[in-house]
């Protein structure tokens, strides 16, 4: 496979043309990965949604403690991606090695924490959102499914990360689609005997399998990064990795988890406003932010590319080339999330009628989700910049302002316009505190590129 990312390592000269041929080749199955990590979720929903609200509920009701929690693993994952695509970009690939190894094992062990947390709560946790008690147990086995995948996942995104920030962006595209086929087959074996809980178990099987495979790719086939059956890298690596690489990945690894957990609780908190709108008020949140991020994952798999090209570039020393891919891409994505802002506002009625035959709800979630879609621009600002500054290992402010957009914005409008309008008003803070945060990041990457 061709290094697109070697001009920027070798210290070639780009022209504008093929800075943007080179971020559209990284964007482009980056997308596709996300995308297909989203119709995972829409999968579940639809088939789930079949059974009828109350199964569709009790997913929902739970739907944001696990963004939570894969915010907390994504953000240990991304720690040390950044860390290798520091070391590839600056030439040293046993440097980065070293950071596969002791990366992997810090993850797993760290990620055993987290499923034995998430393990005590899921009996607690349904009653904790103030879930109607008709829903409750369907709830505690969706999540409690979650909660043992928790070390696979983790694994599986750590993997995937260091093989992305290597240059390699395809091959996790390419398995990421494999795994929802996947999920397909799993959840029509699963579904009809399990229920709830037969969703999670096909999710959860379909990551087994493909973490096994992105793993294999990684340790024993990745050109750089394989270190299965590789001799050489000598034995001082343990003390090199404690000394220095865990500490930079900590640096940028604990604010995002920060943000993760912030945003985390924000959509717990959001859901807690919601849900004494009534199971159709709750089923119909759930479904249009699942229909909503198939518009926004698009965003998300530019902000992967970002992540990839930016900290090459930083490890190669090669900074104004970095801010100004950084702007590319976020014009792109602020571009490309436009269009499909667009797309969801003609299509809301379709998207939302995939997931349930309930007419009650699909009618709500067609006027929410055309109330997000004029937030999609701005929201794609704010997911592109947040990957071009964790490409350049500066996370902590992406937190602050996303602390202040969430919590001083988004919640206390959420309260007060939820109160008067319901599901609707919820959507409309929602929608506000996207915007702002949008404009927020875009004054921060001004500055970045000022101070720089």
């Amino acid at each position: 496979m061709k290094d697109y990312l070697l001009p920027i390592r070798t210290g070639q000269k780009l022209t504008v043309r093929e800075e943007i041929i080179l971020i559209l080749r990284l964007s482009l199955p980056a997308i596709l990965a996300q995308i297909s990590s989203i119709i995972m979720q829409y999968i579940d929903a639809s088939m789930v949604g079949h059974l009828g609200a109350n199964a569709s509920a009790s997913i929902g009701l739970v739907s944001s403690s696990t963004w939570l929690v894969g915010g907390i693993i994504t953000a240990a994952s991304m720690g040390f991606s950044v860390c290798v695509a520091h070391r590839i970009g600056a030439q040293d690939e046993r440097g980065a090695r070293v950071i596969v190894r002791w990366g992997l094992i810090c993850n797993f062990f760290f990620s055993l924490l987290i499923m034995a947390a998430c393990v005590m709560v899921s009996p607690m946790l349904p009653m904790w959102m103030g879930g109607d008690a008709a829903i409750r147990k369907d709830a505690t086995a969706y999540f409690l499914v979650y909660a043992f995948s928790v070390p696979v996942r983790e694994m599986f995104l750590t993997s995937q990360g260091m093989i992305q920030s290597s240059g390699n962006i395809r091959l996790p595209s390419i398995l990421n689609v494999i795994m929802c086929a996947l999920d397909v087959v799993f959840n029509a074996l699963l579904i009809p005997h399990f229920g709830v809980m037969g969703a999670a178990l096909g999710t959860a099987f379909s990551f087994v399998v493909i973490m096994i495979v992105m793993m294999y790719e990684l340790l024993v086939k990745s050109p750089a990064l394989y270190i299965i059956g590789r001799s050489g890298d000598g034995n001082t690596s343990l003390f090199a990795f404690l000394s220095k690489e865990l500490l930079t990945a900590l640096k940028i690894a604990i604010p995002v988890a920060i943000d993760n957990v912030i945003m985390g609780f924000a959509y717990v908190a959001f859901t807690r406003i919601v849900s004494p709108f009534g199971t159709v008020s709750v089923a119909a949140n759930s479904f249009s932010i699942t229909a909503e991020s198939l518009c926004y994952m698009p965003g998300f798999g530019i902000g992967v590319a970002a992540t990839t090209i930016v900290g090459q570039c930083i490890g190669a020393n090669r900074k104004t080339l970095a801010r100004r891919l950084g702007w590319m891409s976020v014009i792109l994505g602020m571009v490309i999330m436009g269009c499909s802002g667009i797309l969801m506002w003609i299509f809301a009625p379709w998207m939302i009628g995939i997931l349930s035959p309930d007419q009650e709800i699909r009618m709500l979630g067609t006027r929410i989700l055309r109330i997000e879609a004029f937030a999609e621009p701005l929201y794609g600002a704010s997911i592109v910049a947040a990957g071009v500054f964790r490409g350049a290992g500066e996370t902590l402010l992406s937190s602050v302002l996303n602390l202040l957009s969430v919590w001083a914005v988004r919640i206390p409008l959420a309260y007060y316009l939820g109160s008067m309008f319901g599901l609707r008003g919820a959507w409309i803070a929602m929608a506000t505190e996207l915007c702002v945060r949008g404009t927020l990041f875009l004054i921060r990457l001004a500055l970045w590129n000022r101070n720089k």
